[in-house]
């Protein structure tokens, strides 16, 4: 059941020594460190973790934004009895730090005020995050305490585990664990690996091998003795193309990240192995995705939901404070996406009652504003989706078509927005989240209930294109869908006398595409009426089958050559053609989001 302290009881997780001796602890267990402030809201992960950690009874402290000129602030809270965990932070800190040409951003949504810098010079030592900070922070929690175990975790890290591509730098490197020469990588959402490191180091044992959900770094000679060809565990690995024949055959990139986003979304009970330039990195494989059980006892656990006191003004926070997480995991395996890697592609989903618990408590805190601003996730409309089969190896449910066997519980989805809307004090509801517009054809009850109640005035949603090549080289459906999709949503406009604002993301310059292709989707967005008020340049980020595509060339299902927009004046010149979209925004209509407040 949710947790019945009232926000005056609960107390974020210490960020300072005097919060600590506050406590009575003479010694912290667990140190997090992330790149970014502290916010001890469950939409972030340090937050969860942290929560989880303590709900085991571990006495855990949070390091957020260190300096990283020097380990000083490593040494804070003194040594700490289990390990250090290091998160970059919400983001990959490149993509923090940089737009996807490489300009620098002089906001930061993660850091006080927005501000990125410490000071006022703007040097890069004044940054309040370091370029590749798991990588750095890792450096210097082993400066500080040299026998302290060093887990890396988040987002970073995750999608750094293999050789990767750094667009800031323009070159691979290799993975961060070998780089950092850290002690462990936990992957995925880390809840059940990170648990079983602080059970074994607690317990005396300091061998964190095996564990699901993580990546180890070894020594030739370790990893000859582990998997050689008359151990049973030979058996059971897979060797991706390494280093060296990365470097002869640029190709090989593809062909390794390929195998891994295979295993990624079939977690077959295979381990992957890559020789690095030192080390020999193995994944073993994932761990089981949370049951609706286990997401519920996450979830129910106590936070402030707001950001630490010392640094209150924290904008990603106003973005997500009365927000709900309700599902995980997405089955979409878009090119350019990252979660399937990360989340996986299996989805899990929170029950109703757990659901309406933290809206309760939500809506029983003073400043609440009366507006749940949304119940979502990676993809908000899988929520409460099964598989009649049990799931297969591909594990790509939207793509080209949504699989016969995915099984849409849309009654579900309509009760638990009926409940959470009853609820005293919520006087909107609205999901703000990706929507697929596939699956919401497929469920036209939830899809009029969003039009009718639960949208401001506005629905975002995520064609990228509409050109069948470039389509296919995104993994997304036909133009069709989108065609299908408006008709629709126009129909529905006009019946329920609410005129609601289709806005389509778009994706310049995304592998495959060329400036024909960007003129060709110029009038077919005119001729729908689609006002398009965003669009962005294609972002190389580590851990995508687009980024392959990006350094090879090459198609990400086929070895054959694709045209890839890499030098600035290929990208500028197809956001030039898309920018004759742009429209300004329009007034809202009477009854949107803020006339109706």
């Amino acid at each position: 059941m949710p947790s019945t302290l009232t926000k005056q009881q609960i107390h974020p997780l210490p960020a300072t020594p005097k919060e600590c001796a506050a406590r009575g602890w003479d010694q912290v267990d667990i140190v997090l460190v992330s790149g970014d402030a502290y916010i001890d809201h469950p939409s972030f992960g340090i937050a969860l973790i942290g929560r989880l950690l303590e709900s085991e009874g571990y006495r855990v402290a949070i390091l957020a934004q260190p300096r990283f000129d020097r380990p000083d602030d490593f040494l804070l809270f003194g040594r700490p009895r289990l390990f250090f965990g290091i998160s970059g932070g919400n983001l990959d800190s490149i993509v923090a730090n940089y737009s996807g040409n490489g300009k620098v951003r002089d906001q930061d949504a993660y850091s006080p005020d927005g501000n990125p810098w410490r000071g006022k010079t703007q040097s890069k030592d004044e940054r309040r995050r370091p370029d590749r900070a798991a990588l750095i922070y890792a450096g210097l929690a082993r400066t500080a305490y040299k026998d302290v175990p060093v887990i890396l975790g988040g987002v970073e890290a995750s999608l750094r585990r293999f050789i990767h591509y750094d667009y800031k730098q323009a070159r691979l490197r290799g993975s961060v664990l070998t780089e950092a020469k850290a002690d462990l990588l936990v992957y995925g959402m880390g809840e059940r690996a990170v648990i079983e490191v602080a059970r074994r180091l607690a317990a005396g044992h300091n061998d964190l091998s095996g564990i699901k959900g993580t990546c180890e770094r070894l020594t030739e000679r370790i990893f000859q003795e582990r998997f050689s060809p008359g151990s049973g565990a030979a058996a059971s690995i897979q060797t991706l193309p390494g280093w060296q024949s990365i470097q002869e055959d640029l190709d090989q990139f593809m062909t390794a990240e390929r195998l891994i986003d295979y295993q990624a979304r079939s977690r077959e009970e295979i381990i992957l192995a890559q020789q690095q330039q030192n080390f020999r990195l193995i994944q073993h494989p994932a761990a089981l995705p949370l049951t609706t059980a286990e997401m519920d006892q996450l979830y129910d656990l106590p936070f402030t939901r707001r950001p630490h006191p010392s640094t209150p003004n924290v904008p990603a926070h106003a973005m997500i404070r009365d927000s709900i997480t309700i599902v995980r995991g997405c089955s979409g395996n878009c090119s350019f996406c990252a979660i399937t890697r990360h989340q996986g592609p299996a989805v899990s989903s929170r029950s109703q009652q757990s659901i309406l618990g933290e809206a309760r408590a939500m809506a029983a805190m003073a400043d609440f504003n009366g507006t749940i601003s949304d119940l979502g996730g990676p993809t908000a409309n899988l929520y409460a989706t099964s598989c009649k089969i049990g799931g297969c190896k591909k594990h790509d449910c939207l793509y080209p078509r949504l699989c016969a066997n995915l099984e849409v519980d849309e009654e579900r989805f309509l009760n638990l927005l009926k409940a959470c809307s009853a609820i005293p004090g919520v006087k909107h509801l609205f999901i703000s989240s990706g929507l697929r517009m596939a699956l919401l054809r497929r469920t036209p009850r939830l899809m009029r209930a969003i039009i009718r109640d639960h949208c401001p005035g506005l629905l975002k949603i995520a064609p990228e294109h509409t050109e069948a090549d470039v389509l296919k080289s995104m993994h997304k459906e036909d133009h069709l869908e989108l065609q299908e999709f408006v008709r629709e949503c126009r129909r529905l406009n006009q019946e329920l006398k609410r005129p609601i604002h289709l806005s389509p993301y778009l994706i310049s310059a995304h592998p495959g595409c060329t400036d024909a292709h960007c003129r060709a989707m110029v009038p077919k967005l005119k001729q729908l009426g689609l006002a398009v008020r965003q669009f962005q340049d294609f972002t190389p980020t580590p851990g995508t089958l687009a980024t392959a595509m990006y350094v090879t060339g090459l198609d990400r299902d086929h070895d054959q050559k694709i045209f890839v927009a890499r030098t600035k004046s290929e990208r500028t010149r197809q956001r030039q053609i898309l920018e004759q979209l742009l429209s300004p925004r329009p007034t809202k209509p009477k009854n949107s989001h803020k006339q109706r407040r």
